[in-house]
């Protein structure tokens, strides 16, 4: 497996206020044709996150059509779970309605923040939603009693299937307290009320690994395969790559992702947030780069 980049395909731009900074998660929604909705999450002045989206022809990606003026995901009410930021993480389609699964974040004191996973749901093919619930949809619970953070949703044969990032703990190192995470997975009937048993999908398995994150699983003939991303104390944010016959037991192969940081640019330093689709037989792949996505997104094409 190899991946042809095509190059950083959107910036985020100070022309709207809610995206001085950053174009994060990016997360792809197929609207008709060659045309993409790819909702991502722009930080503005006060470092806060709200999800808003570009469209982009894949056929000529680097030329962006639209970019939405506002977020369609805005910062929850203060004290809220999502008050300080919503990154978008998954979207499915059901029927007339296009469900968006995001990461609400507040800020916290003796950790420097806590994270959910809620949901927002568009009935106008995502250029509004509404947030399906004032709380979250993945809580703390027993199962995840830190947080849950990026995710995403698939229906297979009728049930709704999630591979969830889930915090195992928080580490007090030199610079300060950081969260160390992997990949969990739950299940649901609705996609609304989630059933969790602990089951781990991605675990720790680097020297130093401290984060798995931002899982996208496809479907194949053989069973599943999934990208994350992966860091550890010796390098940032890298792409992984695992499969599975029936989607709870993996085998890593981070090795032969078939992609790697360039020598210098956008992408030099770490790749992150990967998300992969499938058009006209072809395979792409959406992820950010450096500072998690503050130089904007690229996208590469399976080879």
């Amino acid at each position: 497996m190899s991946w042809n980049k095509l190059g950083r395909i959107f910036e985020p731009t100070e022309t709207f206020d809610w995206m001085e900074t950053h174009a994060q998660l990016p997360t792809p929604l197929h609207l008709s044709g060659d045309r993409y909705r790819v909702f991502f999450a722009g930080r503005n002045e006060d470092n806060m996150s709200q999800t808003g989206f570009v469209d982009i022809d894949i056929s000529d990606p680097t030329n962006p059509l639209r970019v939405s003026k506002e977020p369609v995901l805005k910062l929850g009410s203060l004290g809220m779970f999502d008050d300080s930021g919503v990154y978008p993480s998954s979207v499915v389609q059901i029927g007339e309605e296009t469900h968006l699964y995001y990461i609400g974040w507040m800020q916290g004191k003796r950790v420097s923040y806590y994270a959910c996973v809620g949901l927002g749901v568009s009935t106008d093919g995502g250029e509004t939603f509404e947030k399906r619930s004032r709380g979250p949809h993945l809580a703390r619970n027993d199962v995840d009693p830190y947080m849950t953070l990026s995710s995403d949703v698939e229906v297979v044969d009728g049930m709704f299937r999630m591979w969830y990032t889930s915090a195992t703990g928080w580490v007090d190192y030199e610079t300060g307290v950081r969260p160390n995470y992997h990949i969990k997975y739950a299940e649901s009937d609705d996609g609304l009320t989630w059933t969790r048993e602990g089951t781990i999908a991605i675990d720790y398995e680097h020297d130093g690994e401290w984060a798995i994150a931002r899982p996208c699983v496809r479907q194949t003939e053989d069973g599943f395969e999934m990208w994350y991303s992966y860091a550890t104390d010796n390098h940032g944010y890298r792409i992984g790559y695992a499969t599975s016959a029936d989607g709870l037991n993996w085998t890593r192969y981070d090795d032969q992702t078939g992609i790697s940081i360039s020598d210098d640019g956008w992408d030099s330093d770490l790749q992150a947030y990967p998300y992969v689709i499938e058009h006209d037989e072809a395979e792409y792949m959406f992820y950010n780069g450096n500072d998690y996505g503050r130089e904007g997104f690229g996208l590469a094409q399976r080879t």
